[in-house]
Formats: structure tokens, C-alpha cells, sequence
């Protein structure tokens, strides 16, 4: 067969073609830092480099996630914390108020103490976050979720919830039914087997009712002031463990949160050194073969 003129032409412009197209490609590395720019350079390669580009974006979803439900909770932990104050607060002036020395003017100054208490916790069991939504209101955010005067929780009957892991959703915002009207499973019986007050506001109310009556030289009316003040100690004690059960609550999220930040940040590096080793260009061979 013998080799025409034309035929070593076309192979050497073959050559060159190639040799060019090979110059611009391994320039087209240098100049990203990539091996893999196109799915044609290394379908294998590209196609795993999609997996490991999503698993990246999930993890950034679910640590602005976290950072989302890391700023709730602390919203909700600061509140509690003002809120356990003022219940200690009240718990003190009743436990004072029963010992029965007290003259009606002293019991009606203690009321009024009591009142100013009631209106603090109120007013943070109504507080809203920088947005204006209602932190206690549940899901249910655009309405006040207690009544300032009976202290019936209106608001919403599922806590807020959001996923801040592949396989973990927690409680970042609880309802103020589950703060404010609720008792723990330990909480105080009543002596005579009735139902436990759960209403920390109607708890107050009735104290504070109670202390406005006036009792000097009425042995009546002293034992059922007594009596009243009797229930709302323990009322205020069942309310103070149930905050304290939320607060405990959220002291453990706010850990979780910090150690799933941890492994969100080593997920990520692994996944960046996946990343790397995938389409990342070889400096060396990129160089010597340009």
C-alpha cells in the first residue's frame, strides 16, 4: 500500500490538532484548578462529583439550620430565665404571706407585689422575637397566645419544630400551654385529691384574691385566706419545676446543637477533600504536560 502525499498531511494535521486540543485542555486546568470542567474530561468522575456537590449543599442547609434553631432556643432560654425569676418571686411573697402575721394592709401590699409579678410574667409569656412573632404562640405566631386579663392561652397546640440534621428534629420554640399552663409528672398532689392548679396566672390570681380579703379578728376567713395561699405555694412550686423542666430542655439542645455544628464542620471537610480529589488538577502533571 503505498502512502500518499496527502495521507501523511492529514495524519500529521491529526497530530498537531490533537496535540493542540490536549494544550488548550490542560491550559483550561491550570486557569480553573480543575481537572474536571466538563462531564466529557471524566464522566466517572463528574458523575460522583454531583453526589458529593449535593450532600455539600444539604450540609449547609442544615447548618443554617442550626444556626436558625441555636438563635430560637436562646431567645426562649433568656426568656425562661426572666420568667423563673419572677416565679421565684411570687413563690417567696406567698410562702411570707402564709405564716399568718401579716396586718391586711401588709397583706394588700403583698398583693399588689404580687399583681406587679403577675403583669412581668405576662408580659414574657406574651414576648415576641425581632420579627414580631409571638415566641409561645406555637405555630399560631400572629396573635398574643395568653389573655393579659383571664390568663387563657390561646395560641397554638403544636410546638415548633425544625430539622437541624439528617436524622434529628427538635423543639425550638415550646408553647406557652407547655410552659405556663402545664405541671411535671412529679408536681405537688392537692391534699384533698382534686386536680393540681396548672394555670400559673389563675394561680396568682386567686393568691392575690386572696390576700385583698380583708381577715383581722376573722378566724374564718383566716383559714380560708390560709387554705387559699396553702394551694397557690404549691401551685407556684409545681410551676417553677415545670419551667425548669423546659429550661433543662433547652440547656440540652443548645449542647446537641454545638456538637452536631462539630460534626456538620467535619462532614464538610471530608466532603471538600472528596470534592478535591475528584476534579481538583494534578499541579504537577497539568504543568509537566502542558
Amino acid at each position: 500500500m503505498r502512502i500518499s502525499t496527502q495521507m501523511m498531511y492529514e495524519q500529521n494535521m491529526r497530530g498537531i490538532t490533537s496535540s493542540q486540543s490536549k494544550w488548550l485542555e490542560y491550559g483550561e486546568q491550570m486557569s480553573t484548578g480543575q481537572r474536571v470542567n466538563k462531564p466529557s474530561d471524566d464522566p466517572i468522575a463528574a458523575s460522583q462529583a454531583v453526589v458529593v456537590s449535593q450532600a455539600q449543599e444539604q450540609n449547609d442547609q442544615y447548618k443554617l439550620a442550626r444556626t436558625f434553631a441555636n438563635q430560637k432556643i436562646s431567645l426562649e432560654e433568656s426568656v425562661l430565665q426572666q420568667a423563673t425569676g419572677a416565679i421565684t418571686a411570687a413563690h417567696s411573697s406567698v410562702v411570707a404571706a402564709a405564716n399568718g402575721t401579716l396586718s391586711d394592709d401588709d397583706r394588700a401590699s403583698m398583693a399588689t407585689q404580687l399583681q406587679g409579678l403577675r403583669d412581668q410574667l405576662m408580659n414574657l409569656a406574651n414576648s415576641t422575637d425581632g420579627n414580631g412573632r409571638y415566641i409561645f404562640g406555637g405555630y399560631k405566631t400572629g396573635d398574643a397566645p395568653f389573655d393579659a386579663k383571664t390568663g387563657a392561652y390561646n395560641g397554638g397546640t403544636e410546638a415548633i419544630t425544625q430539622k437541624v440534621d439528617a436524622a434529628r428534629t427538635m423543639v425550638i420554640a415550646h408553647t406557652g400551654d407547655e410552659v405556663f399552663n402545664h405541671i411535671s409528672s412529679n408536681a405537688i398532689p392537692e391534699p384533698d385529691g382534686k386536680p393540681s392548679q396548672t394555670n400559673v396566672f389563675n394561680i396568682l390570681d386567686d393568691a392575690i384574691k386572696a390576700l385583698n380579703v380583708p381577715v383581722a379578728g376573722n378566724a374564718a376567713a383566716q383559714a380560708t385566706s390560709q387554705a387559699a395561699l396553702d394551694k397557690a405555694n404549691r401551685g407556684l412550686n409545681n410551676a417553677l419545676n415545670n419551667v425548669s423542666s423546659v429550661r433543662a430542655e433547652l440547656g440540652t439542645q443548645l449542647d446537641e446543637l454545638t456538637k452536631l455544628d462539630t460534626l456538620g464542620d467535619d462532614r464538610a471537610l471530608s466532603l471538600k477533600t472528596q470534592m478535591s480529589s475528584l476534579v481538583d488538577v494534578d499541579w504537577n502533571e497539568a504543568i509537566s504536560s502542558y
